[in-house]
């Protein structure tokens, strides 16, 4: 189904997206990583079902889930070196953008609005990620972890966008997947999309008062 063209009004200036289980597919990847650590470690891997629920509170928390999984009472600082290498190595075996991506992005940015990624993804492996994606151009600003003291859910990523962008961050509309998207844009005072396709969890998309609830990206282009 090709994208519904935007229309003049589309309510925000800007849109800030969340990546993997938004933009990207990137579970299975994710999931290698992590059973090369775990296996490195001497445990079982895990099924990508599994990790796709660890997904969205940054590196250091999806190994802590990891390693709980496991039964290992290892320090997460003591193995996340090694985790990362894992990490990199894993990043482009087969990450997939969702259906209507780089379509619903080429419809925004010709109808004039302004586009960041704000992800708990690590900092080093968000631009790469975009590249391979072929979605880099689209986003005036990629903030990733790391590169501020907090990460989602703390308000402080969004509002640090919206103040490199130049607007309110009442302005700025936060797209995403999960719990940590909805707290971070609730506590920043951002209005707030939830696809229902990523890796929410249990977490109860419709009932968290975000502006909509989609199930398919190109529905952002219909939103009023």
């Amino acid at each position: 189904m090709s994208a519904v063209a935007a229309e003049p009004g589309f309510p925000w200036p800007v849109v800030l997206f969340d990546l993997d289980g938004t933009l990207v597919d990137s579970a299975s990847d994710i999931a290698a990583s992590v059973n090369r650590l775990l296996l490195d470690l001497g445990h079982a891997s895990v099924d990508e079902t599994t990790v796709r629920g660890w997904i969205g509170d940054g590196a250091g928390q999806l190994v802590a889930q990891a390693l709980r999984h496991a039964g290992d009472a290892r320090d997460v600082e003591s193995v996340m070196p090694r985790f990362m290498r894992h990490y990199e190595d894993c990043l482009l075996l087969d990450p997939r953008l969702y259906p209507g991506v780089e379509r619903t992005l080429r419809v925004l940015q010709t109808a004039g609005v302004r586009m960041a990624v704000c992800t708990n993804k690590p900092t080093p492996f968000v631009t790469p990620l975009l590249q391979a994606m072929g979605i880099a151009p689209y986003f005036e600003h990629v903030l990733g972890a790391g590169e501020l003291p907090q990460r989602k859910p703390d308000p402080a990523p969004l509002r640090h966008l919206a103040a490199r962008f130049g607007v309110p961050v009442e302005q700025c509309l936060m797209v995403g997947d999960s719990s940590t998207d909805a707290h971070a844009a609730i506590a920043a005072g951002a209005p707030l999309v939830l696809v229902s396709y990523g890796y929410r969890r249990t977490f109860d998309l419709h009932g968290c008062g975000a502006h909509a609830v989609i199930d398919r990206f190109d529905q952002l282009l219909e939103l009023r």
